[in-house]
């Protein structure tokens, strides 16, 4: 397994529940990038090709959705491991990215970080 870090994008509009996610991840070794919409996200990924993995909400304000985000990321980006989470909708098996997956919120940080681990050593 390579030394360096996984390098994950959380895209989340509220920014207590991003921030929250994004101090696990990083105090569990990974490189974190943040967006609130979908739009920052497309950004940072045009900017970062280290990006690994993606977690994603899918409510967000904005044209693109996190299932509508994800959908692009894995056109446009396929290496990138995709989690969606939402705590009012559940998506279906053909809205889901190939080897996508799908967190319920409220979700556990462990659960996050078990997740991308096992989504990116898998790839």
């Amino acid at each position: 397994m390579s030394t360096e870090r996984i390098a994950v994008l959380v895209v989340e509009d509220e920014s207590l529940v991003r921030m929250d996610i994004v101090n696990a991840l990083e105090e569990a070794g990974f490189e974190v990038f943040e967006a609130n919409n979908a739009r920052q996200a497309i950004e940072v990924l045009n900017r970062n090709d280290r990006i690994d993995a993606l977690f994603t909400d899918i409510d967000m304000p904005g044209s693109i959705d996190g299932l509508k985000l994800a959908a692009l990321v894995g056109d446009r980006w396929p290496p990138i491991r995709i989690i969606i989470t939402s705590g009012q909708k559940t998506p279906r098996a053909h809205e889901l990215p190939i080897k996508g997956a799908f967190l319920p919120k409220p979700y556990t940080p462990h659960k996050v970080i078990a997740t991308i681990r096992e989504m990116v050593a898998g790839s």
